[in-house]
């Protein structure tokens, strides 16, 4: 008879910060994996299958919290921006995927696969690379100006 396999459930507060029955995890390289290892399924859940064990995600909105920004600044231009999120895991921003929904700023990670919410300290670093010219905000990156689009539901975290 074959063993049931465990499962067990994480909770992500808004703040990004994961949880297991209340306590914190906070071991740099298990944040890390979880965030490089986290799949959606079929129902939309999020995922992260280790050692034949079930880790279940839940977050109000997604569990990719961006806690704040590396600025690449050259000649007082942003030139490059990399997200950085708990357990010091970091990607590159693609500026094309920024948007909006009900205040609050995202952008896509993963390749796409996930939505990342930016927290307050993120934003408020990259608040002063954002404009609104009467067309709505942008944020000017490498020279070129990038539309954030206003975004509605939240939909796909």
């Amino acid at each position: 008879m074959a063993e049931p396999i465990r499962e067990y459930r994480y909770q992500v507060d808004r703040d990004g910060r994961i949880f297991h029955d209340g306590t914190e995890i906070v071991d740099p390289a298990v944040l890390r994996f979880f965030l490089r290892a986290m799949t959606r399924t079929d129902d939309g859940r999020c995922l992260v299958l280790c050692q034949g064990e079930r880790n279940w995600f839940e977050a109000s909105d997604t569990p990719f919290v961006i806690q704040r920004l590396r600025l690449g600044i050259e000649g007082g231009l942003l030139q490059d921006v990399e997200l950085c999120f708990p357990g010091d895991y970091r990607e590159p921003l693609d500026p094309r995927t920024l948007e909006t929904a009900r205040d609050l700023l995202f952008c896509r990670v993963r390749g796409g696969a996930f939505r990342a919410r930016f927290g307050r300290v993120a934003v408020q670093q990259l608040a002063p690379f954002l404009s609104d010219a009467g067309e709505g905000s942008a944020l000017l990156l490498g020279g070129v100006r990038h539309p954030v689009r206003s975004g509605g539901a939240l939909t796909s975290p």
